[in-house]
């Protein structure tokens, strides 16, 4: 029996640009910054905890701040840690639990913020709930077909995925390319909302990329232009 895993107050973080972590979901991250190095040392040698953090790019162009973080973050433990000879690190973080950053405590010798752990919550029902991951699932796997990608493996994973919060995120985080989206999936604690976000963004990728089609023809993509 797994042991419930207590979030503290104050965890150091890893504020990367274009990059969105999400609870209960596996992420491989190449440790080499000298920073990092040291941050990931502490780490392991205390409770193994870190955030992942988005950069918040347009804060950062509007103000010139260093790496402004965005406002919630995902808190992981390192599962697994592999050092190489030249001293950089390949680790897998999973997911444990949204966090709102407070404030951020230290930038020397690695960023250490305070944070307030959030939950999920929902509005809708079970039933409401079931079906709105039901019809994410459908256009989870028609974006497939449309765009004829190939990760027929874990889109039957998502399948046996019941829980609406956990099916929410491991779709946000697997199947949605648009960081900004992600971000905002990440900040919506109500899982149906959630879910409603998410199908609409997908709906509006499937009918993208049926109207690429549709323009392209027979053409192949370097040759879109003819048409």
């Amino acid at each position: 029996m797994e042991m419930e895993i207590l979030v503290p107050d104050e965890v150091p973080v890893m504020t990367l640009p274009r990059v969105v972590f999400f609870p209960q979901t596996l992420m491989p991250l190449h440790i080499f910054e000298p920073r990092y190095r040291q941050m990931l040392s502490h780490v392991l040698a205390k409770d193994r905890l870190m955030a992942v953090a988005g950069l918040d790019s347009r804060q950062q162009d509007d103000t010139g701040a260093f790496e402004p973080p965005h406002r919630v973050a995902t808190v992981g433990i390192i599962r697994a840690c592999q050092k190489s000879s030249d001293g950089t690190s390949n680790l897998l973080l999973q997911g444990l639990c949204r966090a709102q950053i407070l404030d951020i405590l230290q930038e020397e010798p690695y960023r250490l913020i305070r944070i307030k752990a959030l939950q999920s919550n929902s509005t809708a029902s079970p039933e409401t709930n079931a079906a709105l991951r039901h019809e994410l699932n459908r256009l989870i796997s028609l974006k497939q077909q449309c765009a004829g990608e190939s990760t027929k493996e874990l889109s039957d994973f998502m399948r046996t995925v019941e829980d609406p919060d956990i099916f929410a995120d491991l779709a946000a985080f697997n199947f949605c390319e648009s960081p900004a989206i992600k971000q905002q999936l990440l900040e919506t604690l109500d899982v149906s909302a959630r879910l409603q976000v998410l199908s609409r963004h997908l709906q509006g990728e499937i009918d993208k990329i049926r109207l690429r089609q549709d323009l392209q023809g027979d053409l192949p993509d370097d040759n879109i232009a003819l048409n």
